[in-house]
């Protein structure tokens, strides 16, 4: 997607979406087409319309998410679980 080359065309809400969503892989259809509205790109998509985001794209995101102070843009945290005795 290329997100860093088109950050400062996305909008404030568009940005929001992509720092609030720092973990996401595949941004949804939705969101691909307002990101191509707002950049004039027409990527590559998969079957349901959403557009999967390269390394680089996700890494962006955090750094972008840690410089404006949101939480989710830590490194996620696995957690083990013990199912319940039988």
């Amino acid at each position: 997607m290329h997100i860093r080359e088109f950050w400062s065309q996305l909008s404030p809400d568009t940005q929001q979406w992509l720092i609030d969503n720092p973990g996401s892989m595949i941004v949804p259809r939705t969101m691909t087409a307002i990101f191509n509205d707002e950049t004039g790109e027409d990527g590559a998509v998969d079957i349901h319309g959403g557009t999967l985001l390269t390394a680089d794209d996700q890494l962006f995101i955090r750094e972008q998410a840690h410089l404006r102070g949101n939480v989710a843009a830590e490194d996620p945290r696995f957690f083990d679980s013990v199912g319940p005795e039988d």
